[in-house]
């Protein structure tokens, strides 16, 4: 039996994540902000000064990318990149007071996304959520190898 174009789970995936990211975008557009730019900037303001191989293994991101993005942040006013005492090849990247300050209005938005999406959700099914996505992740990895 043949499945059609709504049936595959990936395609649901798909069109929620769609719709999650045209929605953190338009929250974030008056901070001059992309919704990816966003992720590197939510970990760091949790733990200030990562290192960019760190947050490439947080992301699922190649180094480039991360690279990229970082580059943008600091043009941006947002973050420093610094040598890693001893590897002058890794970065750390630090925020600068401009950044802190962004953390202030933008981490309250994020929350509320957050609450916007879960609206109706309870912690179980939220975990539930979590771990069938983990799964799914797990089987494609499998897949994989």
């Amino acid at each position: 039996m043949k499945l059609s174009f709504t049936d595959y789970i990936s395609i649901k995936i798909h069109k929620t994540d769609l719709n999650l990211t045209s929605y953190v975008k338009e929250q974030l557009k008056e901070f001059n902000l992309a919704p990816e730019q966003n992720l590197i900037m939510m970990l760091l303001w949790e733990k200030d000064g990562l290192e960019q191989h760190q947050l490439a293994i947080h992301l699922n991101k190649d180094k480039t990318n991360i690279a990229r993005m970082a580059s943008n942040l600091e043009k941006k006013g947002f973050i420093k990149r610094a040598p890693v005492e001893g590897d002058r090849r890794s970065l750390r990247l630090f925020l600068t007071e401009e950044g802190k300050e962004l953390g202030n209005k933008v981490i309250p938005v994020a929350e509320a996304f957050n609450e916007t999406v879960c609206k109706g959700i309870s912690k179980e099914e939220l975990l539930e959520l979590e771990r069938l996505l983990t799964k799914m992740n797990s089987n494609v990895l499998c897949a994989r190898q």
